[in-house]
């Protein structure tokens, strides 16, 4: 019987640890992150070792086939992991793969279709999948500021509950940023937003990494030739993130604005603050929100109770 395979035979961690420190370092991932795709990776190491029965090295995993990942997912599935989980899985073992290959001067990791989730009643997105789309459409930008744009736009969709609009009509004059935004929405009515810290964050990191000047009169987020950025460009993102990470095609930038209030109201927001955070002109339009959230419990009392 071949040796059991600990951390310490496996050379191939070493690239795990360097993957961390490059997610930290050049790509400026959330500790939360750097943690779940650190441990995905790890997983992935320890399940080829046990499969093949020798310590991976770093020309193993440049080699790592589809074949391997769909081995390494079923076994993943068999101890209890759901679709979307396992997507995320998937598209974290992209990321890493393809650090690998670089680094091994190899061909680009396989290609696998992701799980498929299955599809329901319309739902918000919840906070790790709003997470997780923001930080897919960073990894796959064709340029590291075009990916901290993505990340920081949809951070405030989610964050702020902004509509894609408002967020593309920000411009200079919104700086410094603060604790909180002035954001000018339909029919030209402004509001007053909190912008949370993780938010503003992502947002300066892009401002520091954009190649273009920003102006009090030009817009913030900016095009890859410097042009106003597009909405339709940030929809085309979210499409391609909710595809890889298997979310519903209902998952949509606008979808990241309804999660926003559905989780305030959620956590005892009252409706006359949410529709002022939202900017809607009348309270039927924010009560559409109490018929989401009286789905959610009604879902959590079919599946709870005994008798349901």
């Amino acid at each position: 019987m071949a040796p059991a395979l600990t951390l310490d035979t496996h050379p191939a961690f070493a690239d795990t640890a360097a993957w961390e420190a490059h997610l930290r370092q050049d790509r400026r991932r959330s500790e939360h992150t750097i943690r779940a795709y650190g441990a995905t990776a790890r997983r992935l190491v320890q399940f080829l070792g046990q499969h093949r029965g020798s310590a991976i090295s770093r020309s193993d995993l440049a080699g790592v086939d589809a074949a391997d990942l769909r081995a390494f997912l079923a076994a993943r599935r068999s101890e209890g992991l759901a679709n979307a989980s396992a997507a995320r899985e998937l598209s974290a073992l992209r990321g890493f793969l393809a650090y690998v290959a670089k680094g091994d001067g190899a061909a680009a990791p396989p290609r696998l279709r992701g799980p498929r989730v299955k599809k329901g009643v319309p739902r918000p997105v919840s906070p790790a999948d709003a997470i997780a789309i923001a930080d897919d459409a960073e990894d796959e930008a064709r340029e590291p500021w075009i990916g901290l744009r993505d990340r920081a736009v949809l951070l405030l969709l989610y964050g702020a509950g902004l509509r894609v609009g408002e967020a593309m009509s920000l411009t200079g004059a919104v700086l410094p940023l603060g604790e909180t935004l002035i954001v000018t929405g339909k029919r030209a009515k402004t509001r007053m937003v909190p912008l949370l810290a993780p938010v503003r964050e992502a947002i300066q990191l892009y401002l520091d990494a954009c190649p273009w000047g920003v102006s009090r009169d030009q817009p913030i987020f900016r095009g890859a030739k410097g042009g106003p950025l597009s909405a339709d460009l940030i929809r085309r993102a979210v499409r391609a993130a909710r595809a890889r990470l298997g979310l519903g095609d209902r998952t949509t930038p606008h979808a990241l604005r309804h999660s926003f209030a559905t989780h305030l109201l959620g956590r005892g927001a009252d409706l006359r603050s949410l529709q002022e955070l939202l900017g809607h002109a009348s309270l039927s339009s924010t009560q559409v929100y109490t018929g989401v959230d009286a789905a959610h419990l009604l879902d959590v009392y079919r599946n709870a109770h005994p008798r349901a």
